[in-house]
């Protein structure tokens, strides 16, 4: 029985390709641990490889951080896409369905805050490719809410998208030195208000 629970799990391990598990492997071990806690050897044992075909796929272990980060960022922007096709021509609840994506994230137990914003932090070099993605990362979301703002005919559109992004970045810290209890609630509150202090009577 053993035996063949392990021969499933080499054949379904083989299934995937190295590049995906090493991908897979870091962006588990990255966000649980820390960029800079972790070697390259203790990702490719985590993805069952070795540094040899690690580096095959990826020239460094700063390349590797900026694939995991272009990851999350590229599925944050398809968020923006399932909320346009869930309310198609309603920006109001458009945004009002990332208020309510954002608390659900902060709400999460596993939740270590944003992991760009914690790459952020743990990446202070201009010149590390990581730093590219969270800038555009970072620069497309305010930009997105800003459209989505105007779209919704909210006045100032561009202060309230600085206000909403603010709201988030401040509320991710908060969970992870505060505690998160009633945190999405506060926030979706908090958020609500911003709205309707910019909604055009």
């Amino acid at each position: 029985m053993i035996s063949a629970l392990k021969n499933a799990n080499a054949e379904k391990t083989e299934r995937i390709s190295p590049r995906a598990r090493i991908l897979s492997a870091a962006s588990d071990l990255f966000y649980r641990q820390g960029i800079r806690a972790v070697g390259v050897e203790s990702i490719a044992e985590a993805a069952e490889t070795n540094k040899m075909t690690l580096y095959r796929h990826f020239a460094s272990k700063d390349e590797l951080v900026a694939e995991y980060l272009r990851c999350l960022a590229e599925k944050s922007k398809a968020a923006w896409a399932r909320r346009e096709a869930d309310h198609p021509g309603d920006a109001r609840a458009q945004l009002r369905a990332w208020l309510k994506d954002m608390a659900a994230h902060l709400a999460s137990g596993d939740e270590r805050g944003c992991a760009l914003a914690n790459a952020a932090v743990e990446l202070p070099e201009k010149d590390h490719p990581a730093r590219r993605v969270i800038e555009a990362y970072k620069t497309f979301q305010r930009a997105r809410l800003a459209e989505v703002c105007a779209a919704a005919g909210l006045a100032e559109p561009d202060l309230l998208a600085d206000e909403l992004f603010l709201l988030i970045e401040g509320a991710r810290v908060t969970a992870q030195s505060m505690g998160r209890e009633g945190l999405g609630d506060r926030f979706v509150r908090m958020g609500e208000t911003m709205i309707a202090a910019h909604t055009i009577s």
